[in-house]
This record gives C-alpha cells, sequence and structure tokens, in this order.
C-alpha cells in the first residue's frame, strides 16, 4: 500500500459515519496543485515537489523535507494530512508539502544552500504569506529557511517575511518554533495519562527518531518524570532497563551523529525498539514504521505520533483490537503549526509576540484539539482517536468547501 493509498484508507473508514457523497470523498481525496521540477545544482539533478492538497479554510501551509526516500506519493500523503491537521487545530490554512530526493548528509553548506535557493527558484512564483507558506520538515532548519526567505525576497524584489516559517529569530522567527511540535506532543500525552489516570512517573517510554523532534520530547518527558529506556535513530538504538541518561544521549548524538555509541546501554535496531515492552512508545522518524507485519508484536499500551504517517492504516486496525491508543499525527504533532501560525500573524502585523503569549497559545489550542477528539473518541464504541481527529477536521474543510459554494 502507497503511503497515500493508507491516508485514503483512513478517510474511508470514516466516510460511513460522515455519510460522505462521492462528491465530498472526491473533494477531500483530490489535490489543487502537484508540481514537480528538476533542481540542477553543480553539475547534478534532484527531483522537487510542491504540493497543494486544500486551500479552503486558507492560504497553504506545509514543510519542505531534504530526504533521499522523498517521492511524489509520500509528498501528496503529506499535505494530505496538512490539510486535516490545520482544519482540527483551527487554524485558518489549508495544506501544502514540499520536498526535494536528497540526502544533505552528504552535502556541504555550501551545496546545501544553493539546493535551497534552487527550490525557491523553482516554485517562488506559487508561494506568498496569502497563497502558500512553508516551514522546516525532515532534515531542513531555521537556516535552510533563512536561505529561502532570501532568495524569494530577492525575487520578489521586497520583504515579506510571512512568506515561511520556521525561521531563524533575527529573520522574523518564533521563539517557541523549535521544538514547538515536541511541546504540543508532550501536551496531547500528558492529558492524556490524566484522562486514563495513570502516574507518570510509574510510566516507561521508547522512542523512535532522536532529531530535532525526538530529543526534545525525550528531554522534556524525562525532566517531567517519565522514565525513558529506549530511544533510536536512523543507525539503530539503545536500551537500558533502569532508565537512560538523556542529557548524555543528547551530547553523544550530538558529539558522534548517533546515539548507538552512547556505552551504558544494550544496543538495538530500531524493529526491535518498535516491539519493547513499555507504556508508551513514541515515533518521532518516517511513514509506515509500524504495518500489519510487526503491529501484533507491539507491547506499549499508548503510542504517539509524533511524525507523519508511523502507523499503517492496516496496523492501526490490528492495535485497535489489542486496547493501544494511538493518537495520532495529525493531533500529537500538531504543535509546530500552531506555532507557526503565530509567527506568520506577527510577521503579518509587526506585533512581535512574548514567549509567554506563545505557550499559553499553544496550550490552549492543543488542549481544545484533544478533549474534541478524545470527546468524539469515547462517545462512539468503535473509534479510534484517529478515526475521531479525521471526523472533526474533515467536517471543518467540507463546512469551508460549502460556503464557497463548492459543494451543492
Amino acid at each position: 500500500m502507497s503511503v497515500f493509498e493508507n491516508a485514503k484508507s483512513n478517510l474511508e473508514k470514516v466516510s460511513g459515519y460522515m455519510k460522505l457523497s462521492d462528491k465530498e470523498m472526491n473533494l477531500l481525496l483530490s489535490h489543487k496543485a502537484v508540481r514537480k521540477a528538476k533542481l540542477r545544482v553543480r553539475g547534478k539533478e534532484y527531483d522537487a515537489w510542491r504540493i497543494v492538497h486544500n486551500d479552503a479554510l486558507g492560504p497553504s501551509k506545509g514543510g519542505i523535507r531534504f530526504h533521499p526516500k522523498v517521492s511524489e506519493d509520500e509528498v501528496k500523503s503529506l499535505s494530505f494530512w496538512m490539510s486535516f491537521k490545520t482544519s482540527l487545530a483551527g487554524l485558518p490554512y489549508g495544506g501544502a508539502k514540499g520536498g526535494v530526493k536528497i540526502n544533505p548528509k552528504e552535502l556541504d553548506q555550501k551545496t546545501l544552500e544553493e539546493v535551497s535557493r534552487a527550490y525557491m527558484k523553482a516554485f517562488h512564483e506559487f508561494m506568498g504569506q496569502d497563497k502558500d507558506i512553508p516551514a522546516p520538515d525532515v532534515y531542513t532548519n531555521a537556516q535552510i529557511m533563512g536561505w529561502m526567505l532570501d532568495e524569494f525576497e530577492k525575487i520578489k524584489g521586497k520583504h515579506e517575511p510571512g512568506f515561511i516559517t520556521g525561521k531563524p529569530i533575527e529573520l522574523g522567527g518564533s521563539e517557541l518554533r523549535a521544538d514547538a511540535t515536541s511541546k504540543g506532543g508532550k501536551i496531547i500525552l500528558d492529558l492524556l495519562m490524566e484522562k486514563l489516570g495513570r502516574k507518570i512517573d510509574e510510566t516507561t517510554v521508547a522512542i523512535q527518531g532522536f532529531g530535532n523532534a525526538g530529543m526534545n520530547i525525550a528531554k522534556m518527558l524525562h525532566d517531567e518524570g517519565y522514565d525513558i529506556i529506549a530511544v533510536s535513530d536512523s543507525k539503530g538504538g539503545i536500551l537500558n532497563k533502569q532508565g537512560l541518561d538523556i542529557e548524555k544521549a543528547m551530547k553523544t548524538k550530538q558529539e558522534e551523529k548517533t546515539v548507538v555509541k552512547y556505552d551504558d546501554a544494550e544496543q538495538i535496531s530500531n524493529e526491535q525498539i518498535l516491539e519493547l515492552d513499555v507504556d508508551v512508545l513514541v515515533l518521532a522518524a518516517l511513514e509506515n514504521q509500524i504495518t500489519k507485519e510487526n503491529a501484533g508484536s507491539v507491547r506499549a499500551g499508548i503510542i504517539l505520533e509524533l511524525a507523519n504517517g508511523p502507523v499503517t492504516s492496516e496496523a492501526d486496525d490490528i492495535l485497535h483490537e489489542k486496547d493501544v491508543i494511538v493518537v495520532p499525527d495529525i493531533l500529537a504533532n500538531a504543535g509546530g503549526v500552531v506555532v507557526s501560525y503565530e509567527e506568520w500573524a506577527q510577521n503579518r502585523t509587526g506585533n512581535i509576540l512574548s514567549m509567554e503569549y506563545l505557550e499559553k497559545v499553544l496550550q490552549d489550542r492543543m488542549v481544545n484539539a484533544f478533549n474534541r477528539t478524545y470527546d468524539l473518541y469515547k462517545s462512539e464504541e468503535s473509534f479510534t482517536m484517529r478515526n475521531a481527529a479525521y471526523v472533526l477536521a474533515a467536517k471543518r474543510i467540507l463546512s469551508a468547501e460549502r460556503y464557497r459554494g463548492r459543494l451543492d
């Protein structure tokens, strides 16, 4: 099953409950624009995409990832999830996503800058603060956003910082943006633990993916009292059932470029970390990590999807039968786009927002989205949390489409 077929399957699961017409289904599953380019940099060509799924609620919003496995199918899925994520969070955005099929780990800074600028040259005419607003994603960061902003403004001949979010603070970025995804995920997990009556200091956690999001949430959860016993990155993982020293793990990752060099733990694979006997499994890597082949071996009681699409639709069904609660990506990792919205609003108004204000807005929006999702999930016996999140998100998109006259 392709990544987008997986996304489609999740929508089909609630289509009967929502009584969606063929026209409504087609609208939700179609993309407004699928654009592809060849970026020519230093004698090499790299495939690049910018795909807009829907813009009924407002200008499209979504990150740009640099990864050797980026594909059109993946970017279409990510743009679809962004539409649903922004809708569920109550933001005035549609969904989009971008990607370049490249391995940034093999590039020096100058080449990385040239690729970033080439991306803007390829897609700038379709972007802008009122059109389509990119942001960082896998293997992209504030510096890359800064280069892209600079190239965009050179082409347009004016300053337009609201065109892109996740920028350096000096270029109009937000203080909270770097760890907003992780902060939002922690807020959601804490709320779920409270609903379930679980004690944080008696909760074991494993985290697949020790990049920016995984590393930040590991530190946040550890500081709160959760017991982090395993983490992994693209090269493998580490396990210590007595608990990891997260500061030491972070230092090892920064110095050695991988956590597997951590010296006080058992080495495990990325596949093994998914099957550990823990209370909470945080998925902070890539798509399709838990599938129908390994879902039956998952022993965690709660899965928090900090990455996009890490659990397939078929695996969802198996996990539901095992009474595993999966907190869906469009809820769990929405903190990034919530803070991106505030950065966009700040750039448009010139009103610089304080950290205190940003943290309150993030808390309020995440709590609101969680409560609405959880209440619907508990009211329908057969529902998963993903079912509930999809229903709420789809209803808002369709309502906007109807007010625009695009639906009968």
